[in-house]
């Protein structure tokens, strides 16, 4: 049977890893496989539309888009075929979402894909991979889109950095005193508009750890905000599972809700909570776009990695998905990362975090905030120094420059400025230092938490407030915030690393911080979107 490659499928090693020894042929696994939707140019042309800012575009409610963009049925079909004749079962396929999950053996899938999947080795730990591209049936050529879940290495990190309390930190030239807030304060410090986010959903996506209800009402009724509504929906057998370690994802889990539920107390929250892989981050956020019974209108991402340690594939199939949820007025919030301008890599060159680089994410950067009781005194770029985090933030090597960054230049810090001619990172900013963080609660103990973690979600409860205010869903915010920057508190001082803080938009924090009033009008349409 003639076969072609996948576009996009190539895999390498994680840095540093060695094969240990071939996957055991018996070991069972789930794929998730994505195949192309209907009517692409059509979609194509509306988040076009949507892209210059143009509202008279109009909105699908899910109902519509899965109609209109959803798989074929015979594509589906070609799909399940293929499956039947390499001895894979069908257990889960959703034409909303165009994903079909299939389950076998090693040695099934490899003969299905003409991949070999072995057992690596690395400093981090030890997982299922595969080099190399994947191998079609010439008849799926352009049918499938992506293969996912093959290679279970961990795809994402949680963008939180607890706060240091060593020497180091405390000694750091100019430092001022470390201080903490509660995310109400913060809220206030930026002009939040009143509201509890009533009637709205918001979306958390996590890939690991859980939290503890009775951690979730000791921490809000000591704010005195209510007690937000929290539940917990499994994707691809990922659970609300706790691990006690509040260093670890627990951490990450917590941060996220309390922020969000402290600024949208009325608000319906739902942690979607799925494996750290290619595959289970993509069907958390296809999951979370396409439920039809939560409908959440902001999703709030805190995971994520350099570009380079993703495969063109999965970021495509990510970035349709939030493509996707443009359309149905969804707004996405995403961590720009917490490691400057290299992004935690040690190859010399500058990398962007995704998936905040897609450009349907709002990318979301961070901030040293310095405030008396009742305003800010001083916000400059967080950057901690070599032995600490930084906004990440620069310039995408993957996507193109959207239409509303036209004009936009990245400052260097050599002084050099550097003409955007691809997708610049972040959008927007908000508190995230460590040292001007935020007092949370995880596993039973009272801590401060920073980090690009904390923005997102700050971003997801401010719009979800805005939503209840105006009574029509944001939606795709980024070409409105590029057309109106005074909503934005323009953060001028500082670096991540290799770019400058500097007037407008800049690679380390966007456009600014919330200026939370005129945010509202920004976000105000002339016609509502079906929910």
């Amino acid at each position: 049977m003639a076969k072609v490659t996948l576009k996009g499928s190539e895999r390498t090693a994680v840095s540093g890893a060695h094969v240990l020894a071939p996957a055991d042929p018996t070991e069972r696994l789930e794929v998730s496989i994505i195949v192309r939707r209907r009517a692409r140019q059509a979609l194509q042309s509306r988040v076009a539309a949507l892209g210059t800012g143009d509202r008279s575009a109009g909105h699908l409610s899910r109902e519509e888009f899965a109609t209109q963009h959803g798989a074929t049925a015979p594509d589906l079909a070609a799909v399940r075929a293929f499956a039947t004749a390499n001895g894979l079962a069908v257990v889960q396929e959703n034409a909303a979402r165009r994903t079909v999950v299939l389950s076998g053996t090693v040695e099934q899938f490899g003969t299905a894909f003409s991949v070999q999947l072995q057992q690596f080795t690395h400093p981090g730990g030890t997982y299922r991979g595969r080099t190399g591209a994947i191998q079609l049936p010439a008849e799926l050529d352009g049918v499938i889109e992506a293969v996912l879940g093959l290679d279970n290495r961990p795809q994402a990190k949680p963008h939180f950095r607890t706060r240091r309390t060593d020497s180091r930190a405390k000694k750091r030239a100019g430092a001022t005193a470390p201080v903490s807030y509660t995310p109400t304060q913060v809220a206030s410090l930026y002009g939040f508009p009143s509201g509890t986010g009533e009637g709205q959903c918001v979306a958390i996506i996590e890939m690991g750890g859980g939290f503890r209800p009775a951690d979730l009402k000791t921490y809000f009724t000591g704010l005195k905000v209510g007690s937000p509504k929290v539940s917990a929906v499994s994707v691809d057998h990922g659970t609300n599972s706790p691990t006690g370690a509040a260093n670890g994802p627990d951490g990450e889990v917590m941060l996220d809700i309390e922020v969000v539920g402290s600024i949208a107390p009325a608000a319906n929250i739902v942690v979607y909570f799925t494996p750290n892989t290619d595959a289970g981050f993509l069907d958390a956020v296809t999951t979370a776009i396409h439920d039809t019974t939560n409908k959440p209108s902001v999703i709030s991402i805190s995971w994520g990695g350099p570009e380079s340690t993703w495969t063109a594939q999965a970021m495509t199939a990510m970035d349709d998905a939030f493509q996707a949820a443009a359309t149905m007025d969804i707004t996405v919030c995403v961590a720009s990362g917490d490691s400057g301008s290299a992004d935690g890599l040690s190859d010399g060159s500058d990398h962007v975090d995704f998936p905040a680089s897609s450009p349907y994410a709002l990318g979301c950067g961070g901030t040293s905030l310095q405030a008396n009781k009742k305003a800010i005194t001083s916000e400059v770029v967080w950057n901690d120094g070599a032995n600490g985090g930084a906004s990440g933030g620069g310039i995408s090597s993957f996507f193109p420059r959207p239409s509303w960054q036209s004009g936009i230049a990245a400052k260097h810090s050599n002084g050099k400025s550097i003409a955007l001619t691809k997708r610049g990172v972040p959008d927007v900013a908000g508190d995230a230092d460590p040292d001007t963080g935020y007092d949370v609660r995880i596993d039973g103990t009272n801590t401060v938490i920073g980090g690009t973690s904390a923005v997102a979600p700050l971003w997801a409860g401010l719009i979800a407030r805005i939503n209840q205010t105006t009574g029509t869903p944001t939606g795709y915010l980024n070409p409105q915030l590029y057309k109106n920057p005074q909503a934005l508190r323009d953060i001028t001082q500082g670096s991540n690393g290799d770019f400058k803080a500097s007037k407008g938009w800049d690679a380390c924090t966007g456009l600014g911080s919330p200026n939370g009033q005129a945010l509202v009008g920004t976000s105000k349409t002339d016609a509502k979107s079906p929910r």
